[in-house]
């Protein structure tokens, strides 16, 4: 341990503001309750009685953490490789003082996370899955800090939290993280236009499809409740406006959605006259339904050389079908 710990670093600046923080929160005091309460209140009052212990309680518990961690020695540079290697290797007892060490930059950063739906011990506790990955993560050769490479999975943690905390659908991470680029890019063009931006503005910015941008942005809408009045119409709920048994499901949705994709598919193999003269006399692809004349008289041909070229692309469909094990 000598030989790798020739020169000891200054202690990590965050992390010794992270503890003077975390002790001024272990030294603040709990507000005491008010007494003086009128017997008619009684069962009002023991209402608010459970309510204030469950708080004093929690707030009891979150400064005992503060000031428990708040003896945990902080590790230079130097100390940091050397625990870090060992951890690498197996060691249980380095991984530890890794974490602990650590435990105050995560207060340091749950802090900026309160109100958004999570207390502070919560916020820590996600916070320090964040650590105990960082830790297992750290590779130690690449020469910078630990606390800069563990502030990202801390707050990765955390923001991932908060998230599925507001939501009564929980989304993959990986739609989270796509999500969060679409809002920023949305903030941004807020603040630089001085509007609300369209789903159009925010995909040319990011150069992505419009459908995408909606999509995603539709994802990270807040559900309402079915009780609350539409907008416009004070007289109408969210539920008056949900569709019957009637309406096709999500799977019915989705097998429209698959066969759509695979007729699209099957038309591309046609010429661009066969495709055009099929889409319009079936009406594919938003088209509408068409005749042979008007088909004819947009394509520029008889009505009886469009009736022949739908014969032959309607072949070729056909092939193409028993190809594919299809019974035509």
């Amino acid at each position: 341990m000598d030989e790798e710990r020739e020169s000891v670093a200054p202690a990590n600046e965050e992390q010794e503001e992270s503890q003077d923080e975390a002790r001024e929160d272990a030294e603040n005091p709990a507000a005491t309750r008010n007494k003086g309460k009128d017997k008619d209140d009684d069962d009002d009052d023991k209402d608010r009685d459970a309510v204030a212990a469950d708080t004093y309680s929690h707030a009891d518990a979150t400064r005992l953490y503060l000031r428990e961690i708040g003896f945990s020695p902080l590790l230079s540079a130097e100390e940091e490789v050397f625990f870090s290697r060992r951890a690498q290797k197996g060691d249980g007892a380095a991984r530890k003082s890794m974490i602990e060490s650590n435990l105050r930059l995560v207060v340091k950063i749950a802090r900026r996370y309160m109100n958004r739906g999570l207390t502070l011990l919560d916020l820590i506790e996600e916070g320090n899955l964040g650590l105990i990955r960082a830790v297992e993560k750290f590779d130690p050769e690449r020469g910078f800090r630990f606390s800069t490479y563990a502030t990202w999975w801390i707050r990765q943690t955390i923001e991932r939290a908060i998230m599925n905390q507001t939501r009564t659908i929980r989304l993959p991470v990986h739609v989270l993280k796509e999500i969060n680029v679409y809002q920023r890019a949305a903030r941004y063009l807020s603040q630089k236009l001085d509007h609300e931006p369209s789903p159009e503005e925010v995909a040319n910015l990011l150069d992505k499809p419009v459908e995408d941008v909606k999509n995603m942005l539709g994802l990270n809408e807040r559900v309402a409740s079915v009780d609350a009045p539409i907008e416009g119409d004070e007289d109408r709920s969210l539920l008056d406006a949900i569709a019957d048994d009637h309406t096709p499901g999500p799977e019915s949705i989705l097998q429209r959605e698959d066969l759509q994709a695979v007729i699209r598919q099957w038309l591309s193999e046609l010429s661009d006259k066969q495709r055009e003269v099929v889409e319009r006399r079936f009406g594919l692809n938003h088209h509408e339904v068409a005749t042979l004349e008007e088909v004819g008289a947009d394509i520029g041909v008889t009505r009886e050389r469009v009736r022949q070229i739908q014969v032959e692309s309607l072949k070729r469909l056909r092939s193409l079908l028993e190809h594919a094990g299809y019974e035509v």
